[in-house]
Formats: structure tokens, sequence, C-alpha cells
């Protein structure tokens, strides 16, 4: 029997639309995915989502968003999504150890961070090591930090953080900059941000103090190595939107983000809809993700009462 609402995802944005799909009378199902709760549950101190007067940690947060979706009534299930069939009705998603059928599909699935792949980085994450400074930069008031990238996104993290940190070092492997000359225009003339061109982060150091207290910088050039002191390093090198068993049946843009129809959650498929980090490659904060989940659910109820999938009333 197929399910009236799919999620796939339980981030912010997928646990948000089970919530209000659950209140809707939908009893949606939730696949959890491969990382239950999303890029929160590795993220220390949340201070920015509406409600929490003091910080909550980011798994706690979740926690406490899953226990709420559950007692509205929403269901949960482990799994991944491997492939999906969005041309068929009801439409169908499989898990490799069973497939289901649904009526309507949200898609939830986040985008993830891309890190440099060093051990040093992935062991201090959450202790000074970070891919998002919306969400950090406030914790480096008055301290010097580092910015690894050269486009867009770590110029406008390096001009958002100015406003916090005494210093910013932007830190590319090339003799130029990838971003939009306004963006390079505004960040050279910033007196806080200081370069460190042809050079990338060979190690993320903690001086056995198990924070970051600095970073080893290599020379792409001659291989010199040399180490430049800081508070805080921030990874500023793109995401990448787990949308990929949708390539090909949604309508994405260049980047693999699913686009969605103007002033709705809807995509180019009908019956499927996108909430989340996997179409919002602008603002990517978990208060958005979370009114994107709403909105999709709002949508998916509408779309259900009119169709012959009609929701029978309680």
């Amino acid at each position: 029997m197929a399910e009236k609402v799919l999620i796939l995802g339980a981030g912010v944005a997928g646990l948000t639309s089970a919530i209000y799909a659950a209140r809707a009378n939908l009893n949606p199902l939730v696949v959890e995915g491969r990382e239950p709760g999303g890029q929160l549950t590795i993220t220390s101190d949340v201070e920015n989502f509406p409600g929490f007067a003091e910080p909550i940690a980011g798994p706690d947060l979740m926690a406490i968003m899953r226990r709420q979706a559950e007692r509205v009534g929403a269901r949960f299930i482990s799994g991944e999504a491997i492939a999906a069939d969005l041309k068929r009705c009801p439409l169908v998603v499989d898990l490799g150890a069973q497939k289901l059928e649904a009526a309507a599909l949200i898609i939830a699935t986040g985008a993830s961070a891309k890190w440099l792949g060093l051990e040093s980085e992935k062991r201090l994450y959450g202790k000074g090591v970070s891919a998002c400074a919306t969400c950090d930069g406030f914790f480096y008031r008055g301290k010097e930090v580092v910015v690894v990238g050269g486009g867009d996104t770590a110029l406008e993290e390096a001009l958002f953080l100015t406003n916090f940190c005494s210093k910013v070092t932007i830190v590319h492997r090339r003799e130029e900059l990838r971003a939009c000359k306004m963006l390079q225009e505004r960040a050279k003339r910033n007196k806080k941000i200081a370069f460190e061109w042809n050079s990338m982060v060979d190690e993320v150091l903690d001086s056995n103090k198990d924070i970051v207290t600095g970073v080893c910088l290599k020379d792409v050039k001659s291989g010199a190595l040399r180490e430049l002191a800081c508070d805080g390093i921030f990874i500023a090198i793109g995401h990448t939107p787990n949308t990929g068993i949708f390539r090909g049946q949604l309508e994405m843009d260049d980047q693999g983000y699913i686009r969605t129809l103007k002033a709705s959650m809807s995509t180019t498929v009908e019956g499927v809809f996108a909430a989340g980090d996997c179409q919002d490659h602008v603002y990517r904060q978990a208060i958005t993700a979370a009114g994107s989940g709403c909105m999709a659910a709002i949508d998916v109820e509408r779309y259900l009462s009119s169709q012959r999938f009609c929701v029978p009333e309680a």
C-alpha cells in the first residue's frame, strides 16, 4: 500500500515537514538517511535558532525535533534511498532492502560541506573547525581566523567574519581569486582581511590543547611549510547537494540543487517537493530549512487534497 507522504531525510527540513504533515493527518513516513539529524548533529552550540534563550547543542536540538515529530504521529524507518522512479504513479523510492511507494514525496536530503580531507580537520570539527561563518562566527569575537577558499562563498564568509574577528586570513591555492569582482574588491579593501596566496592547509594544529591554535600552510610551488597562528578555521570550498539519485528526473541547477517552482516547494515533477539544503544554495541555515520544510508539508497537503489521493477527514 502506498504511503500518503514519504519524507527523505531527518534533518531540520525533514523533521519540520514531518511535524506539519503529521498534524495535517497525513501519517508521514520519514526515511532517516545515512546522517539522521543532518548537519546539526555535528554542530556544538546553536545560538541562532529561535525559541532557545540559551545555546543548545546541535544533537540535542535534533533529538527534541524528532521527539516532537513522533509525538504528533510521524513514523520513522532507518535506511538510505539508493534510487527513485518519479515517472510512476505512485512514486517509487528504492531503499535497497525494500521499495516504498508514495502519493507524494518530500526530498529533504540536505547538502554536505566539502572538506579538505585532513584527519586533524575531522578531529577538531566543532573545536575551531567550521564550515559555516553565519553559524559560528559569533564565537570568534576579537579573534583571528583563517578562511580556506577563493570563490564567492569564501569571500562572503570572510567579509561576514570581519564583523566579529580582529583578523581574517584567506588561504587560496592560486594567485588570483575565483570570486566575482565585486566581492574581490570588497575583500581587498577591508583592512581586517589578509591573503595567503599559492598556499594550502597541510594540517590543522591544536598544540595538544584539543582546540585549534593554528594551521600549517604548504606553498604549492616550493612545497615549503610554515605555521600560521589562528583561533579558528572556516572551510569554504563549497557544498554538494545530496541529490544524485534524482539526476535526470528533476530539474536542477549546475551544482545539483533541486529547482523548486516560484512561491512553492513544488519541483518540476508532480507530487514531488523539495525542502532544505538540497534546494537552497543561498541561505543554508537551520531556520530557513525549517521554514521550507513547513512550506513543503503545506504544499503536499494542498496537493493531496486536490488529487484522487484525498485525505479522509479525521
